[in-house]
């Protein structure tokens, strides 16, 4: 398989991940999530050549993933989420919208390390390779999942 169809296949096989976890970093604003998605891609295309097998490729693309949506939001520091509200308004929409802008919001107050692996996990990425990712033990992360899943649930009820 030439090098075009190799990466046209990682692309499609990641890209609805890779672009789920940059939407998470930038709060849903979808046109910054597709943005960061071409620049995690571009990286994956210039560094192909280098990957050496040592880990998935599914986790050294969450890596790059990962690294490069935190160097943009150390860029830009912080975005929110802004709703534009029809004058029609459907309201279960607008309350699935404000559940997300919630969650969004409540994952925007976690550490670094700890919105990484929610991301991660939302993206249904297994749980092994979150700790390979992030550089924990399997037994380590099982248990911060389960206390961010806590913090996340106390901080939605409370908005």
């Amino acid at each position: 398989m030439n090098q075009n169809n190799q990466f046209n296949k990682i692309y499609e096989d990641n890209y609805h991940k890779v672009f789920g976890l940059c939407l998470g970093y930038v709060s849903g604003n979808e046109d910054l999530a597709k943005e960061l998605v071409q620049q995690v891609f571009i990286k994956v295309w210039e560094n192909l050549k280098n990957f050496r097998n040592q880990a998935k490729l599914s986790t050294w693309i969450y890596r790059i993933a990962v690294n490069t949506c935190l160097q943009e939001l150390r860029k830009k520091k912080k975005y929110s989420l802004t709703i534009e509200i029809p004058d029609e308004i459907d309201t279960e929409v607008f309350e699935k919208e404000e559940r997300f802008k919630a969650m969004y919001h409540c994952i925007n107050q976690l550490s670094k390390e700890n919105k990484s692996i929610i991301l991660l996990d939302l993206e249904e990425v297994s749980q092994q390779e979150i700790a390979e990712i992030i550089g924990i033990s399997y037994e380590a992360l099982r248990t911060r999942i389960h206390r961010i899943k806590d913090k996340l649930s106390k901080c939605v009820k409370n908005e």
